[in-house]
């Protein structure tokens, strides 16, 4: 079965509505999908997927999310070598940074993305929802 764990932190309700959109495409590409919000999981849970899209806004200055993200995201990064991973997440201020900066953690610790990082700016509009189900479709189709 083709399964994906989707995991998200969300302050204002935008990651969440692209975390809905990623899950949507990947559900209709065919993919068994598990849509948790980070509070509600574990990276031990998540470990257990060979495909993983995680989102997180950019916060503080181009930062992760620190007291529920970061900690769930550093005790994953090790299981995520030799997994199917993609990243997304929105902004509200700068140029949206930090999911490069996001995305260079992963290369450093040997995590290969299998498609570009979404981001969007504020709430997503429709061509970042666009580009957030573009994303589900080609995690659940590698």
């Amino acid at each position: 079965m083709n399964k994906i764990a989707i995991v998200f932190w969300t302050g204002s309700g935008n990651t969440e509505a692209m975390a809905q959109a990623v899950e949507e495409g990947a559900r209709n590409a065919g993919a068994d999908v598990e849509l948790s919000f980070v509070g509600d999981t574990s990276a031990g849970d998540v470990a257990a997927f060979d495909k993983i899209i995680l989102g997180c806004p950019a916060m503080g200055n181009e930062n992760l999310e620190e007291y529920d993200f970061e900690p769930f995201f550093e005790e994953l990064l090790p299981e995520l070598q030799g997994k199917t991973v993609g990243i997304f997440g929105s902004y509200s201020w700068n140029e949206g940074e930090w999911i490069q900066i996001w995305k260079n953690r992963l290369t450093e610790a040997g995590v290969e993305l299998a498609a570009e990082p979404v981001k969007a700016y504020s709430y997503p509009d429709d061509d970042a929802l666009e580009l957030c189900r573009e994303l589900g479709k080609v995690i659940a189709g590698v």
